[in-house]
């Protein structure tokens, strides 16, 4: 067990926060969830229209759309009117990637399927947050559609890094500003990787460091993985 390190709330460092996973919030999407890991929380919702994109010839395609209201931080973040800012474009981009891992896109009918992820607070770990809250939500979608069997695998997402010179799992906003090693890493429920996002805010970090992060990020994947499953069980059962 990884020592307490001073963490809120008392939690070791292998620990996640608690997580919650809150299907159907939303009436009108295909498919909706609000997930809340401590105090970050990330409103989901699934949209289908009717026509794919242009260029996958009557294929479907899954993307994503990401934004952090104005509340959601201590002060407030100005809604961006001119487009997407360079920092959301990415988070999207790899929302859309991490969901689209667990897709066979050629099963899916002449559709084009938008996760919108829309950060209602924000306190570390909101892209990440936004995957693992949006693979149940994309499930559901796929449900709604008529086409269950496109899903083809899980997928789940959360932050680890070295703070002070210790691995932690999952950190919280103030954990992430003194993160001296900061991870994003989205896998599969049986543990193959779908992409991992590693910097190092000042000195180097060695291999044995990244293995160690890794290793704790899949065992968080993996715990992630079971609350998603029981989510969307719980969401199918009515």
């Amino acid at each position: 067990m990884a020592e307490r390190h001073g963490r809120a709330g008392g939690r070791g460092g292998d620990a996640l926060r608690p997580v919650t996973l809150v299907p159907g919030v939303q009436r009108s999407p295909a498919g909706s969830v609000r997930i809340d890991a401590g105090g970050t929380s990330v409103l989901i919702a699934v949209s289908v229209e009717d026509r794919g994109p242009r260029w996958r010839d009557g294929r479907g395609w899954v993307t994503a759309e990401y934004a952090m209201l104005p509340g959601a931080t201590d002060t407030r973040a100005a809604r961006d009117r001119r487009g997407v800012g360079g920092r959301a474009k990415e988070i999207e981009r790899l929302i859309g990637r991490s969901l689209r891992a667990a897709v066979d896109l050629d099963a899916l009918p002449d559709v084009t399927i938008t996760v919108d992820c829309d950060v209602l607070a924000a306190d570390g770990g909101t892209r990440t947050a936004a995957i693992t809250g949006g693979w149940v939500a994309l499930a559901l979608a796929l449900d709604a559609v008529g086409a269950p069997a496109a899903l083809t695998g899980q997928v789940g997402a959360v932050s680890v890094g070295l703070v002070d010179g210790v691995a932690l799992l999952d950190l919280d906003q103030a954990e992430d500003n003194r993160a001296d090693v900061d991870m994003n890493v989205v896998a599969t429920a049986d543990g193959a990787l779908v992409e991992v996002q590693g910097t190092a805010e000042g000195a180097p970090f060695t291999r044995g460091q990244h293995d160690e992060l890794l290793d704790l990020a899949l065992a968080g994947c993996a715990r992630l993985g079971e609350l998603q499953r029981e989510a969307l069980a719980a969401a199918r059962r009515g």
